[in-house]
């Protein structure tokens, strides 16, 4: 079996300087994949221009804001998923507290609607900050999958989440994950073998050769099948505090031939999807 990977530039439309970076990426050849967050007031624009490559970008579902930025309002506007002022928390424990099942499934709805709108009709889904999972409190994968299954969509859920989650699941997380795992089999919704991504911020890693050397790491450790490698590149200023240079990094390391080399020698096919 071939070793497949999908390349993915997360957070498109998040703002001006992600979207500038992701979409020169594309036309660079050096992402297969985007996600688009279709509540971003750049998301229509957007959306265009990686449509104008020919790119059909995943629905990136958003549930909630992202701090340093305006605050994004939800398609749907259910009472569970806003603030007194209708806007989205910037925090997901927040959300993972008060969310309930059908706002949410009302509010995926909604984005997806806003997509298809506008002829944009994208093979996948995934999570934006990792909501929909469980990390942050409640877990809506169960009525996510359901959702993808009614929907003819792919999801971003790992067959084998150590490498994203850095190692073995904690009990309670691991029992959620294998019955999802199963009822995406059983609901015929396309999952990825594995996702990675980088999860720490600048102080940590130290500097570009720190974070590229772990990214070579996770290439040369992926199986067989297709996983998805998934990354934030945009320009410093797109984050707020320390830790916007590493998306910085992140689109150096796309650029870089040490990581087009290692792509080669490790055998591994780009795709667009799995």
């Amino acid at each position: 079996m071939t070793r497949r990977v999908v390349i993915t530039a997360d957070d498109l439309s998040r703002e001006p300087g992600t979207t500038e970076v992701i979409v020169a990426l594309l036309a660079e050849g050096q992402v297969s994949a985007t996600t688009l967050i279709c509540l971003s007031p750049d998301a229509e624009p957007a959306a265009n221009q990686v449509r104008a490559l020919g790119v059909r970008p995943r629905l990136h579902v958003t549930l909630t804001s992202e701090r340093g930025l305006p605050r994004w309002r939800p398609l749907d506007a259910a009472a569970s998923l806003v603030d007194p002022d209708g806007t989205l928390s910037d925090d997901p424990f927040v959300l993972g507290a008060r969310g309930e099942a059908e706002d949410v499934i009302r509010e995926a709805d909604a984005q997806l609607r806003w997509m298809r709108d506008r002829g944009f009709a994208p093979e996948a889904a995934d999570s934006h900050a990792g909501t929909l999972y469980g990390l942050h409190g409640r877990s809506w994968l169960a009525e996510a999958l359901e959702w993808c299954a009614r929907h003819g969509l792919a999801f971003r859920l790992p067959r084998d989440p150590e490498p994203y989650f850095g190692g073995p699941l904690p009990p309670r997380l691991a029992a959620a994950h294998e019955g999802a795992v199963a009822l995406a089999d059983a609901l015929g919704v396309s999952i990825p073998r594995t996702i990675a991504t980088n999860r720490r911020g600048a102080h940590e890693l130290g500097g570009y050769e720190r974070l590229r050397d772990d990214y070579l790491r996770r290439l040369a450790a992926l199986p067989e099948g297709t996983s998805e490698l998934f990354l934030h590149p945009s320009r410093e200023d797109a984050v707020t505090g320390p830790d916007g240079i590493v998306r910085i990094w992140e689109a150096r390391l796309l650029r870089d031939p040490v990581w087009h080399r290692a792509l080669e020698r490790e055998g591994i096919e780009v795709v667009g999807g799995w």
